[in-house]
């Protein structure tokens, strides 16, 4: 089942190991799993996402069935551009199991799977209640987030208008051909009018003939706007992990305020606030000083524990927000230049197009001047 792969052409050799094979045969749930593993190992990166598993946006003239040859040499080149922009990712190129991956033929999963990325992976639970719980999210994050979202509903919308403008395109170059058919027909029956309508039928002819090779680039600016559309969610994915990360923070710090809390009522033996233990000591008397004491010294085990669990999750946070906001601006220089470049070459391409029609009635019109 071919269309299921992607050939991977490896150029490295590594020295004193077996050598690399030219090339190596992937699946495309090979890569998701490559993916899910970066997504989880290095949660403050901006991961490149992989190109569609089906085809979505599409004119309703294109085939959008996944065996088609053509969507499955795009997915294929998608394929080949995701290895790029992660060999290219400061952070991401480094990895072994990246490595793993270009240039072990077997044993590849296995490989990932030791890693135990799965275990460390964050349930949608635990994400969702983080976002809705977090008394104090960072405001550049939260700014972010909303626009990725921005970010995706505006190409949505793009691709959408595209899809409408290639079907308007491919019907404007149908009644070219039909031109080009009737002027066939009726130069057979004139003489002196022949000659001219049959070379302004071929112009038509040849015009109508070339609207596979524009939407075929239509499609290929389409894929450029589509990486970014699924970049967007990789960008609120990075946002959802600080929320994650910031959520836990605040119940550790939470966490140990209780605790404190609870030392000092033990020590004071006044209680703040209304709490089952307290009911019960009323109904049935207090503790004795030995299990009050000894109470205690768990408290106090537990606080030092809390105060160096809030430690170690402020640092994780702090670095996080280190790293993600370096790799942020990375990204989004990268897509300032990327969708730059794809926009003035849409137009460029457009500007071509609109020429070439042009050019067609202006040689139609000599034809026609010379009959």
């Amino acid at each position: 089942i071919q269309q299921d792969y992607t050939a991977l052409p490896v150029d490295a050799a590594s020295e004193g190991t077996n050598p690399v094979p030219d090339s190596l045969w992937r699946r495309y749930s090979e890569f998701e799993l490559l993916r899910n593993y970066l997504l989880v190992t290095y949660p403050f990166s901006v991961v490149p996402p992989l190109p569609e598993k089906r085809a979505e946006f599409v004119w309703h003239k294109l085939s959008a069935d996944n065996m088609d040859p053509d969507f499955v040499e795009r997915r294929r080149v998608g394929l080949e551009n995701f290895l790029l922009r992660v060999a290219s990712h400061p952070d991401l190129s480094s990895d072994k199991i990246f490595y793993s991956f270009l240039t072990e033929e077997n044993g590849w999963k296995e490989t990932v799977f030791e890693t135990g990325f799965q275990a460390k992976a964050d349930s949608r639970l635990k994400a969702l209640n983080a976002t809705f719980r977090v008394k104090n999210p960072d405001k550049r994050f939260a700014e972010m987030k909303h626009y990725g979202d921005e970010l995706q509903s505006v190409i949505s919308q793009l691709l959408r208008v595209r899809a409408r403008a290639a079907d308007r395109l491919y019907g404007v170059y149908k009644v070219h051909g039909n031109y080009g058919r009737v002027f066939s027909e009726w130069s057979a029956i004139e003489k002196e009018m022949g000659d001219g309508l049959q070379s302004a039928g071929h112009h038509m002819d040849a015009y109508a003939a070339s609207v596979d090779d524009i939407l075929e680039e239509e499609e290929h600016y389409a894929d450029q706007l589509k990486e970014y559309l699924f970049y967007a969610d990789a960008l609120r994915a990075v946002c959802r992990k600080h929320e994650l990360t910031q959520y836990e923070l605040e119940m550790a710090a939470q966490d140990l305020t209780s605790k404190k809390q609870q030392r000092e009522e033990l020590a004071t033996g006044t209680i703040r606030t209304f709490s089952l233990k307290g009911m019960t000591s009323k109904l049935f008397g207090q503790e004795t000083p030995e299990q009050r004491e000894a109470k205690v010294k768990m408290l106090e085990t537990q606080i030092e524990e809390g105060e160096e669990l809030v430690k170690e999750r402020n640092t994780e946070c702090e670095e996080f927000v280190k790293s993600a906001w370096v790799d942020i601006e990375r990204f989004k220089e990268q897509k300032d230049h990327d969708l730059r470049e794809a926009l003035i070459s849409y137009a460029i391409m457009q500007i071509s197009m609109c020429k070439k029609g042009i050019q067609v009635w202006n040689n139609a019109k000599e034809c026609f001047s010379k009959m």
